[in-house]
């Protein structure tokens, strides 16, 4: 049986991750790799329940504290449901944002990584992705695509200040600095199928 393995796509607001997951699974597929899709928070049916309570109403309706709380909350689950059993049975799992998000969004919000991971430790078991992909853009190109994209809609996390976004970013990069080995940049930037084949590029050790 071939080996499971567990992609994440990590990123700010607008630079495509959601689009990149999809097209990355059919990549996948059409080289004979059985891969499936989810995302956070969410993936499995207690995930998704605390999805609908963090995206949704005012931006202050959570501290920071509870959000970083009932994401580990969500992702335990999600883990343990969905992401485990697939990637145990062979297949390859793209996740749509995973523990970097909670620690570039809470951690914006004055949360310490350390507090996040311990987190992580206790309801997910530490569980890594084999491979982290960041898609990147220059500054002020991702807010453009997120308004496109949310039309005025934006869930309370897109609907943040700019200098919380741009804090986000600044720790996303200082986690690809810190931990190269798993997370790869990807320049986000020009028509998507190209895109896909700079992720396709970033996993080529890891395809059978």
């Amino acid at each position: 049986m071939t080996a499971g393995r567990f992609l994440t796509l990590e990123g700010g607001e607008g630079v495509g991750k959601s689009t990149q997951a999809r097209l990355l699974v059919a990549a996948l597929e059409s080289r004979g790799v059985h891969a499936v899709l989810t995302r956070e928070p969410g993936g499995s049916d207690g995930a998704e329940a605390i999805r609908a309570l963090l995206m949704q109403g005012d931006v202050r309706r959570w501290s920071a504290h509870a959000e970083a709380l009932l994401f580990a909350a969500a992702r335990a689950d999600h883990v343990e449901k969905v992401i485990q059993p697939l990637v145990g049975s062979g297949s390859w799992v793209i996740c749509d944002r995973f523990i970097d998000s909670t620690r570039a969004y809470q951690g914006a919000q004055g949360i310490d990584d350390a507090a996040i991971l311990a987190l992580h430790a206790f309801g997910s078991r530490g569980l890594l992705p084999d491979r982290t992909l960041l898609l990147t853009l220059p500054a002020g190109e991702g807010d453009a695509r997120a308004m496109a994209r949310d039309g005025g809609e934006a869930d309370r996390f897109a609907a943040r200040d700019t200098d919380f976004h741009r804090t986000v970013v600044a720790t996303f990069d200082r986690i690809a600095d810190s931990e190269s080995e798993r997370v790869r940049r990807i320049d986000a930037s020009g028509a998507v199928d190209a895109v896909t084949e700079r992720l396709i590029d970033a996993i080529a050790d890891l395809l059978p």
